[in-house]
């Protein structure tokens, strides 16, 4: 195991140690100013909405106390009304201390107690700030249009925004890179400039995030939603990396090199000139097997005529393989490392086994993902 792979399970390890040993219930209670027997509430935040977790009337002196219960760390509103709402991000056992005043409610107040809200606060009051730096920007734009030297103007202007908003993503860049662990980073991460832009547009500190909050927080419905749209975006990010690589080398189907069961490099490449169906496979999945039975019928068949199949076995085991390869009689050009093959599957944005790519003669991808009646159609119409 590497040195991160240890410190992970360390963590976890800790947290779900104390977990075990503490309550669920925390508490959040404070000062409002101004707000003098008004209602207080306290809603978890869920991806589909809110839900109320308790509520309170604000004695005359301006404190309240409201409690919620929560495994691990979640986020929660605390608002007197829908237009001015604090977030704050709760763990069990914390005491959360909440100081503001009704008229600057959401925007300026202090947090004590929580490590979380603090992050919480540290995170959208540097948001803040660059919006109201980008908005005022944007109005000496409008006030200075009439001016002769507005070109000028706004240059000197579009220079200071890109600045600021530069600003903000290396904040937030490094807030992420250093607190890997703390759910703070998933707000990070949706953080936007406006309703299209997001701040941080990076896929790396999304994937470092969503690693370290999935192997601790697995049910966290935040993680799981964070973690599911990390790895469809490196799914899209191979399948655009292929995309450039095919445009920069003039071809769709990039080399594979691969040993086959004798240990001997066969190259994909080499079957230019023949049609070829590009199969990924595993012996130990048994979709895969049952589809090697239609393979070898479509081989029987079409390889006089000019086709061959050149199978990627996604496996580990090496006996397991070869025993397939005999067991299902597959006598065409079979390969693998027997480490996953994971450069050829990263290469083919391969998603599911088993799963296929039809060339023709030039190498050049002409179907993939055939099953069925579909497969034995395409096939046969090149090469009857």
């Amino acid at each position: 195991m590497n040195k991160t792979g240890i410190g992970i399970f360390f963590v976890a390890a800790i947290v779900v140690t104390v977990g075990c040993s503490r309550s669920n219930e925390f508490t959040v209670e404070g000062k409002i100013t101004h707000a003098e027997n008004r209602m207080i509430y306290l809603d978890e935040l869920h991806i589909s909405g809110s839900l109320l977790v308790d509520s309170a009337k604000i004695d005359k002196k301006g404190e309240f106390k409201l409690k919620g219960e929560t495994s691990i760390p979640a986020f929660y509103l605390l608002y007197l009304n829908r237009d001015k709402i604090i977030t704050l991000l709760a763990d069990s056992a914390e005491t959360i201390r909440v100081y503001a005043d009704e008229v600057n409610f959401g925007i300026k107040y202090q947090v004590e107690g929580s490590s979380g809200s603090v992050q919480v606060k540290q995170l959208t009051d540097r948001l803040h700030t660059t919006k109201h730096k980008l908005d005022s920007i944007a109005s000496l734009k409008v006030i200075f249009q009439s001016r002769p030297n507005y070109d000028a103007l706004k240059a000197q202007l579009d220079e200071a925004s890109s600045k600021i908003a530069n600003e903000q993503v290396e904040f937030s860049t490094r807030f992420v890179q250093e607190h890997p662990f703390s759910m703070a980073s998933v707000l990070a991460l949706y953080q936007k400039f406006d309703n299209d832009t997001y701040v941080i547009t990076e896929l790396q500190p999304l994937k470092t995030v969503a690693s370290a909050l999935h192997s601790i927080y697995p049910q966290s419905e935040h993680v799981k939603v964070l973690y599911a749209n990390t790895l469809e975006m490196v799914n899209s990010e191979r399948a655009a990396n292929l995309k450039k690589w095919i445009e920069e080398k003039g071809t769709n189907s990039p080399d594979i090199v691969l040993p086959d069961p004798e240990g001997q490099d066969q190259a994909l490449s080499s079957l230019k000139g023949k049609y070829v169906l590009l199969q990924f496979w595993s012996v130990a999945d048994r979709g895969s097997r049952i589809v090697n039975q239609t393979l070898v019928e479509l081989y029987d068949e079409f390889r006089n005529k000019g086709l061959e199949i050149y199978q990627v076995s996604v496996d580990a085991d090496r006996d397991a393989w070869i025993n397939g390869i005999e067991e299902d009689r597959l006598k065409w050009i079979n390969v693998g490392d027997m480490e996953g093959s994971s450069k050829a599957v990263i290469t083919y944005n391969i998603r599911e086994i088993p799963y296929n790519y039809f060339l023709d003669r030039e190498g050049v991808i002409i179907a993939k993902g055939l099953k069925g009646r579909q497969l034995y159609e395409t096939v046969s119409q090149y090469l009857n």
